[in-house]
C-alpha cells in the first residue's frame, strides 16, 4: 500500500493576497482555484515541479481561525522547502521581497535559511545536503 500526504491546510487572511504571495514571492505553481460559494474556495499551490504535496489555502472565516494566521506551529519552523540549489533560490526570494530570519548556514544536514511567509510562518529553504 502506497500512501502519501496530498494537502497541508494553511490559514490565510485573504485568497487574492496569499496566492499573489505564493506564486509571486515564492514562484509556486497555482494548481486550482474553484469557487465553492458562500465565498469560499478551493485554492492549490505548490513548488514548481512538486509532485505529491501542495498547500491548500484557506480563508479564515471566524475570530477563532483569524487567531492562528501565522502562528499555525506556536513560532516553530513548519514549513520545509527543499531545493536543488539553495544559492540560486535564496538569492531570487530575497529579489522578490522574502524576509529572511538569518543568514544561511551549512549543517551536516544542509544549506538551510529560515524565512517568513507574508503571515508571519517560519519556514526552511533548504538544500539537503548529497
Amino acid at each position: 500500500m502506497k500512501q502519501s500526504i496530498a494537502y497541508i491546510t494553511l490559514v490565510v487572511r485573504n485568497y487574492d493576497e496569499a496566492i499573489a504571495f505564493y506564486t509571486g514571492a515564492l514562484g509556486f505553481a497555482l494548481l486550482e482555484d474553484t469557487a465553492l460559494g458562500g465565498g469560499k474556495r478551493w485554492v492549490r499551490v505548490a513548488p514548481r515541479g512538486a509532485s505529491e504535496t501542495a498547500l491548500l489555502l484557506a480563508q479564515a472565516d471566524d475570530d477563532t481561525q483569524r487567531a492562528r494566521i501565522g502562528d499555525q506551529t506556536g513560532g516553530r519552523v513548519g514549513f520545509f522547502l527543499h531545493t536543488d540549489d539553495f544559492d540560486r533560490d535564496h538569492a531570487a526570494m530575497i529579489a522578490r521581497g522574502v524576509r529572511f530570519l538569518e543568514a544561511p548556514r551549512r549543517e551536516a544536514y544542509g544549506t538551510v535559511a529560515v524565512f517568513e511567509d507574508l503571515y508571519g510562518n517560519r519556514w526552511d529553504l533548504l538544500e539537503p545536503a548529497a
